[in-house]
């Protein structure tokens, strides 16, 4: 491989092969296409050559990286245990123990002994691999048994195991080259139901599986054979039945099995219509429906037991209140639903009365904390801010009183040192864009200095503003942080969404550059902005800055998604088909050329694109590592961006990256002293 000189490191420069593209607009040369195949000779030392050229830079930079790794550490308490949820007879907690990198999971008779009883400590079972990524963990309506899973390498194909809770070890039945959409126990324990996938990672047959027999001899109850869908099963939380989901991006199909008869045929509750999308849920003596049927942000139908096809209204729908989610409990319903940006939980009884839980004042999130028990006058969720860490609330449905069942340490921080703010930016065509915006009291309002805006922006995705630990050594240092909220995302409704996506797809993008010149305006210094996003969100940070390449003073594209035409034109490749309905298939006008206009991998020119760290996994079955891997190839070649150009692929990893929590932390240290280094050099 040849080399260019910089910071007296080499850069490695990735060979060119001729190969060419043909496409409805027109054929296009792609000297890096052989990336696509692991395979080939030189893909591995040319991703080896660009980890050693990354980690170079940061061993130069490594007193930086060790201080903020030190700060992220100091302020979590790594001895931590969950607040215990009562499930059946039993209490239920997990627990992390300091120098430990994964979760143990417990449970006890009583509140006070939820830790006493052992039933899973991932740290041992992670033991022997560089990546451990726990999947189900489902038990048995006796709770005599658990049924979970694990992948080891990032690929997510995961293998089940089934442990005898009373002698707390594994029985022999193992499953493996498993989905991990969704695992479920007859209600008899006799038999799980578990998911495989299809060669492009698609979850596409259901299994019946019975306790004591090999997985040869398993039963295929169904198999869904239209490429555009994918396969959830999930028990219903009354533990009665047994849902089968088959959803593409905009339509779905049900089906029911009783979890007391599961070898009877499954029951179809209504046949796909095209742009018709409906979850069930189980409510007692009826059926909980949450659909678009005739309402573009949702309502919720009830249907009988005997007749599921049949539905009657039960919550109207209001325009531009999405409900996002409905949980049935035995005497009532917990409507989630995002509202200005916000998302908020509305308490409905069976008689159709309603209360609104107050779950805050600030722009928030808002969670569902795991809740299986069916007979219940108590919801638990969750809140956290840019400035509040995650709480966990018991909310008596009764009285309408809340209390605290535990609240996340932060130790070594006073947390009133610092203010978030809502504000929002008039986009170029009039559109209202909502931006969460953190900064420390001491950096005050329009101080202009250094700043990063995050985003994501797609699949309908709402990204509620969260809490971050690490985001503190920002704040501390007198950067602000924004989150934006641009259409391609669902936080307004789902027009918001439509109206960023396929051939609105360009509307994402315009809306964060319009927020990263509002930031410039009120908040940050010429040149002292920082962009990052991750997979799709990657996409956005690739977009935005390949229309405006002298805008940010730094970018951070997390496995990003940004070969987009090559990779939606191959329905050989992981997702590609199911995700037509959301990008576009370029295999046609006029999404090809539509989808052309913002591709970044094809818009790639010489140009002043800020300095980037690009990362990838190369296990990654959702984006693939060779669309970061070209990008940063052809960026390399073609010159022109302001340096440095870092790309790091996780060779033991995938999507998520690594998995251990201790090194989760070392990454986002580097990704943090990678802003600091880089941003802060522009105001020099």
């Amino acid at each position: 491989m040849t080399a260019h000189s910089y910071e007296n490191d080499s850069a490695p420069i990735a060979p060119q092969y001729p190969f060419v593209h043909v496409r409805v607009t027109g054929s296009v040369q792609d000297p890096w296409a052989w990336l696509s195949d692991k395979e080939h000779p030189a893909t591995i030392p040319y991703l080896v050559a660009e980890n050693k050229f990354a980690d170079t830079w940061f061993k130069q930079r490594q007193s930086l990286t060790d201080e903020i790794f030190a700060e992220i550490k100091s302020r979590m308490h790594e001895d931590d245990t969950s607040a215990p949820v009562q499930f059946g007879d039993w209490w239920y907690a997990q627990q992390t123990i300091a120098g430990a990198g994964y979760m143990i999971h417990t449970r006890g008779r009583t509140l006070e002994t939820a830790t006493e009883s052992l039933l899973l400590d991932e740290n041992l079972e992670a033991k022997q691999f560089e990546f451990f990524g726990l999947g189900a963990f489902e038990l048995t309506a006796d709770h005599n048994f658990l049924a979970w899973s694990y992948e080891t390498d990032g690929s997510e194909q995961y293998t089940i195991k089934i442990r005898d809770l009373k002698s707390n070890l594994d029985i022999t039945d193992t499953l493996i080259n498993t989905n991990n959409s969704g695992v479920v126990w007859s209600h008899d324990a006799r038999y799980l139901f578990y998911l495989t996938h299809d060669v492009q990672m698609r979850p596409n047959k259901v299994w019946r599986h019975k306790i004591g027999e090999i997985q040869s001899q398993d039963v295929l109850i169904f198999q869904e054979d239209d490429e555009r869908f994918n396969i959830e099963i999930s028990l219903t939380r009354s533990g009665d039945w047994i849902i089968i989901e088959c959803s593409s991006r905009i339509t779905t199909e049900c089906r029911l099995l009783s979890a007391h008869d599961v070898t009877q045929p499954l029951e179809l509750v209504r046949p796909r219509s095209d742009e018709v999308e409906y979850r069930l849920d189980h409510w007692g003596d009826q059926f909980i429906v949450l659909t678009n049927l005739n309402a573009v942000d949702f309502r919720v139908m009830t249907a009988p037991i005997s007749d599921p096809n049949s539905w009657a209204e039960f919550v109207a729908h209001t325009p531009g209140q999405r409900i996002a989610h409905v949980d049935a409990f035995k005497n009532h319903l917990i409507l989630h639903q995002w509202v200005k940006a916000q998302q908020t939980l509305t308490l409905i009884k069976r008689d159709g009365a309603t209360t609104t839980l107050h779950t805050g004042d600030e722009p928030h999130e808002v969670g569902g904390q795991y809740c299986p028990q069916w007979d219940t006058n108590t919801y638990r969720y969750t809140t956290e801010s840019l400035i509040s860490p995650n709480t966990v609330f018991d909310h008596d449905l009764l009285t309408n009183q809340r209390t605290i069942a535990k609240t996340q340490i932060v130790p070594n921080v006073d947390l009133s040192n610092y203010v978030a703010v809502r504000e929002w930016v008039t986009a170029k065509d009039g559109t209202q864009i909502a931006l969460d915006i953190v900064r420390h009291k001491s950096t005050p309002p329009g101080s202009h200095g250094p700043g990063l805006l995050y985003a994501y922006g797609s699949y309908e995705a709402s990204v509620p503003p969260w809490f971050s630990v690490a985001r503190l050594s920002l704040l501390d240092r007198g950067w602000v942080w924004a989150l934006a909220h641009p259409r391609g995302g669902g936080e307004c409704g789902r027009n918001w969404y439509l109206d960023g996506k396929l051939l609105n797809k360009r509307n994402t993008f315009y809306d964060i550059n319009d927020s990263a010149r509002h930031l410039y305006a009120n908040h940050v210094a010429p040149g002292a902005l920082g962009v990052r996003g991750g997979s799709a969100g990657g996409l956005m940070v690739g977009a935005c800055i390949t229309f405006e390449p002298k805008l940010y003073g730094a970018a951070i594209a997390e496995v990003p998604f940004v070969d987009v035409i090559n990779s939606m034109s191959d329905p050989t490749l992981p997702l590609t088909i199911n995700e037509w309905e959301e990008w576009g298939d370029p295999r046609s006008e006029p999404l090809a050329s539509y989808m052309l206009s913002y591709s970044p991998y094809d818009n790639t020119i010489f140009a002043p694109y800020p300095p980037m760290y690009v990362t990838a996994g190369i296990n990654d079955p959702r984006v693939c590592y060779h669309e970061p891997a070209k990008w940063v190839a052809k960026l390399r070649s073609l010159g022109g961006m302001r340096q440095p150009l870092l790309f790091n692929c996780e060779m033991d990893a995938g999507h998520g990256g690594k998995s251990d929590r201790y090194d989760q932390w070392r990454d986002e240290a580097k990704v943090l002293t990678f802003l600091l280094t880089v941003v802060t050099s522009n105001l020099a």
